[in-house]
């Protein structure tokens, strides 16, 4: 991976297992690994700027070297329910990879882009940018770092 790589393309769905089960019937993707995400195992995490205790779903699998990622909202407000109040399901964002976040983050602060949403989940870190006026969709900055065994996978 090169940094900007694009590494990761995220929908977010109202049912992750019925979304899995979809991809998986009409694409032939999976298996998926599927997380929750919550404190205290997501770590300094912030939703516009304020600290937050929000939980969601996610299912990931790899295709020809793209990490393709379902979320499913759970509890406490985030970027994912105002997502699904205001489009519906869809594609929410693309992530590109950076080896050093901080760098990249001034970059695009600089350029006024604004973090919407961040955290941190073992050795993964990711930042969301306010970019959908600009592009339609959500940009993710992130290291790909190493992350736990998943809960589960689909199909078992």
């Amino acid at each position: 991976m090169k940094d900007g790589s694009v590494i990761q393309i995220a929908h977010v769905v109202r049912n992750l297992d019925e979304a899995m089960k979809a991809y998986h019937e009409t694409l032939g993707m999976g298996p998926w690994n599927v997380y929750k995400f919550a404190p205290p195992d997501v770590r300094d995490s912030e939703v516009n700027g304020k600290p937050s205790d929000h939980a969601y779903w996610l299912a990931v699998t790899w295709r020809d070297g793209i990490q393709f990622e379902l979320i499913q909202p759970g509890t406490g407000r985030s970027i994912y329910d105002d997502f699904l109040d205001k489009h519906g399901e869809g594609l929410h964002h693309l992530k590109l990879y950076y080896t050093d976040c901080a760098k990249a983050l001034a970059d695009y602060t600089k350029r006024g882009f604004k973090i919407i949403q961040s955290g941190k989940f073992d050795e993964d870190e990711f930042y969301y940018l306010d970019t959908e006026k600009t592009l339609g969709y959500v940009i993710e900055l992130g290291n790909n770092g190493k992350i736990r065994e998943p809960l589960r996978r689909y199909p078992a």
